[in-house]
Order: C-alpha cells, then structure tokens, then sequence
C-alpha cells in the first residue's frame, strides 16, 4: 500500500516546518544568497570583500557593530548545501524549543563572547610576540561560532538527565580536541562559544521555570497584592 502526498498538502507541510524556526530560514536565505555571490568573485576581489566583513582585531577596533553582524552573513569553508543539513539539525529544534528571541540571545551570547575572547587571545600573542603583527587582518567570518553556542545550549532540551551529561561531554570533547592539535584563535573561539551556550541555561524554559520557583514569598505576596488588592493577614 502506497500512500501519495498531495502537492498542495506537501507545500502546506514545507510551510509550517519552515514557519516554525523563521530566524533560522531567514538566515539560511541569506547565507544563500552570499554563497551564490561569493562564488562569483574572483578570488583576490573575494578576499577583499570578506576581509571587510571579517572580525579581525583590526575591524573590531574601527566598527565593532558592523562586523560582528556581517561577518555572521558569509560562510568559510563548507558548501551550503552541509548548512542547510546542519542548520535543521541543530537551530530549528533549538529555536522552536526556545523562541526566536531567545533564540537569538543565545546565538549572540556565542558569536560575540567568543569572537572578543578568541580574538584577544590573538592580541595577546601579538604582544608577546607569539604571533607577527600582520595577525591584526587575520579572516574571521562565519557561522561556526553561534553554531557551536547551539549545539552546545540543546544540551538542556534533552528529557533525561544522564543523556544530557553525555551530550554535553561530547559537545565538549568536540571542540576541546581541536586545542590539542592546533590550538589556532579560532579554536580557542569554538571552544568558548560551546562553554557560553552551556551557561545559557537560564534563558531556556527549563531554566526560567527554575527561576520562577527561586522567588522568595514575599515577592510573590507583592505580585498578588497587585492582582487582588492590598494583603490582608487575617486572611491566614
């Protein structure tokens, strides 16, 4: 027995998958459409278009704002086709489960902490002569970063607790093995942002509803005095 999907209802179903995570599709769209571009440009005029949307020690000083959103716009290295597969393996569930703005807050949380921890660290070697100064223009763009804070934060959507320990191990052990055997800038940087997205905890509805039962009692009288009128105490 063979069961056909109408196209109607097949398109029906592709639109409440996608509307479901919109920050996430909205965001594949337009990784798309810089993919499509970047594999366009010759290679030197590539260069210089990502170098200025990179978040470079450079970039960081003059326009912070800027590259730190840009940056997040382009893919380095990987095909967008493997983001895609990526993208809906990892943000979709994760923005569902969290909202987009939250969502959002976690991605940040990510991409920016770890960008300004990684890139310190290179400004560090700089100082110290670790690396050359040349290292200031260094290319750093991508997704890989917000990627990592995701992965990392799902750790907390799984439903059984010793599941989530080993999840979480493993997030860590992928991006701490890297610091072994290279221990480049931008390892340091994933390895951050999975360390950020599992301290995202309170912003997820498991750790919101702990916050709610950690409120002391006489907050939660005061709330209720706003509800029902002042509080009287020969009521206990």
């Amino acid at each position: 027995m063979t069961v056909s999907l109408r196209p109607a209802a097949l398109l029906r179903a592709i639109r409440s998958y996608v509307c479901r995570a919109p920050g996430t599709f909205i965001w594949l769209a337009i990784l798309f459409g810089t993919s499509v571009i970047m594999h366009q440009l010759t290679p030197d005029i590539l260069e210089r278009v990502l170098q200025r949307r990179s978040t470079n020690i450079h970039n960081l000083l003059l326009s912070p704002g800027r590259v730190l959103l840009t940056s997040a716009l382009w893919l380095d290295g990987g095909g967008w086709p493997l983001y895609f597969v990526v993208f809906n393996v990892f943000h979709v569930p994760a923005e569902r489960w969290l909202g987009t703005r939250r969502w959002l807050a976690v991605m940040g949380v990510a991409h920016i902490g770890a960008t300004y921890l990684s890139e310190g660290v290179l400004a560090l070697a700089i100082h110290t002569g670790a690396a050359p100064h040349s290292a200031v223009n260094t290319l750093d763009v991508g997704v890989s970063y917000a990627l990592a804070g995701v992965a990392a934060v799902l750790t907390y959507r799984l439903p059984w607790r010793p599941l989530r320990y080993v999840y979480a191990a493993g997030v860590v052990l992928f991006y701490a093995l890297p610091l072994i055997t290279s221990r480049t800038f931008t390892d340091i940087g994933h390895f951050t942002a999975a360390l950020l997205g599992l301290a995202c905890y309170p912003v997820t509805p498991n750790g919101r509803a702990c916050t709610r039962g950690m409120r002391p009692r006489r907050w939660r009288r005061r709330r209720a005095e706003d509800r029902s009128g002042p509080w009287n105490p020969g009521r206990e």
